[in-house]
């Protein structure tokens, strides 16, 4: 099947389709600024998933309004190499093999970065900023790197935006993207911990290959996250790496990926709801152009799907339909 892709091979400026075939209800939140017909995200198998378990895919959206593209002073290169390429395809085909929950987020990185918080923004990029959001203690780390709440660089790209970003503009894709996605992401992981008792988010991202994949020092395929042990119980990371490296893929641990804002924000492994960040080499299921399907493709989506429902057997401790006390 062929990727979501405008004129040229460049972005699509539609919202994404890879969510269709997940089953059960799906629900729509938020908007795309500029796009207002178009919601931000969709949520699907929320109240009903058959195991404990939410898929979240941040970085794959491809709404893209036509302001946000004539900002951009390298339209056709930068949403692609900031989009987590198609990997809300193979998060569709996970949700609709094991009945977990699915978010996917349809408003571009470009446009706003859901694995970052408000505040870790380069304020510099921001004309009439008036009054900053208290700053914690870090914030603005990733920001200063040029991938911030909004991008704003790339290495071999430079600068990404013609003009400062007017402060009216940044506060309306909070609103409209960032505060309503990380509001469904909780509600959906409170409703799995109370009905199973756990439950588990799998953050699911792409990454550009790391190195040749031949020899003895190849590049991973996989890399799982856990915030280095803080967010998700050590049996379940190591169920993970265990389960790729046994179906013949080379998996990382952290490195160079930790996981970050989506762990951080929701991960609370003390109160039963465990997050992991899977990233997926885009060589291995992309083709030679890293932007439409490949032939590993169908591959890494039947691995995927029998790793997360391993994960769930090993998290799930008592049956459905226990209700959690209240704590």
């Amino acid at each position: 099947m062929k990727g979501s892709t405008g004129q040229g091979g460049g972005p699509s400026r539609t919202a994404n389709r890879g969510t269709n075939r997940a089953r059960g209800r799906a629900q729509q939140g938020g908007y795309v600024p500029g796009l207002p017909e178009t919601p931000a995200f969709t949520l699907t198998n929320a109240a009903a998933a058959a195991i404990p378990v939410l898929i979240s895919v941040p970085h794959a959206g491809r709404a893209y309004p036509a302001g946000l593209l004539s900002a951009l002073r390298h339209p056709a290169d930068a949403p692609l190499r900031l989009e987590d390429r198609l990997v809300d395809q193979i998060a569709a085909r996970l949700a609709d093999a094991t009945g977990a929950a699915l978010l996917v987020a349809h408003a571009p990185r470009a446009m706003i970065d859901l694995n970052r918080a408000p505040d870790d923004m380069d304020w510099d990029m921001v004309a009439d900023g008036g009054t900053r959001p208290f700053a914690r203690l870090g914030a603005g780390r990733r920001a200063r790197t040029g991938l911030g709440l909004v991008p704003r660089r790339l290495a071999g790209l430079g600068e990404l935006w013609h003009a400062r970003l007017p402060r009216e503009e940044l506060d309306a894709r909070i609103s409209a993207v960032h505060t309503p996605y990380h509001a469904a992401l909780a509600r959906t992981l409170e409703t799995l911990r109370d009905t199973w008792g756990a439950a588990l988010l799998v953050d699911l991202h792409s990454m550009p290959p790391l190195g040749p994949k031949t020899g003895p020092e190849a590049a991973a395929d996989f890399v799982v996250g856990d915030r280095f042990g803080a967010s998700c119980a050590a049996h379940l990371s190591h169920a993970a790496l265990g389960h790729l490296g046994h179906a013949g893929w080379r998996a990382a641990h952290n490195r160079p990926y930790a996981g970050g804002y989506v762990l951080d924000r929701h991960a609370a492994p003390q109160r039963g709801i465990h997050a992991m960040q899977v990233e997926v080499c885009r060589a291995v299921y992309l083709d030679a152009q890293l932007q439409d399907p490949g032939e590993g493709f169908d591959a890494v989506a039947v691995s995927l799907a029998a790793m997360v429902q391993r994960l769930a057997a090993d998290l799930t401790p008592m049956p459905r339909g226990f209700a959690q006390a209240a704590e």
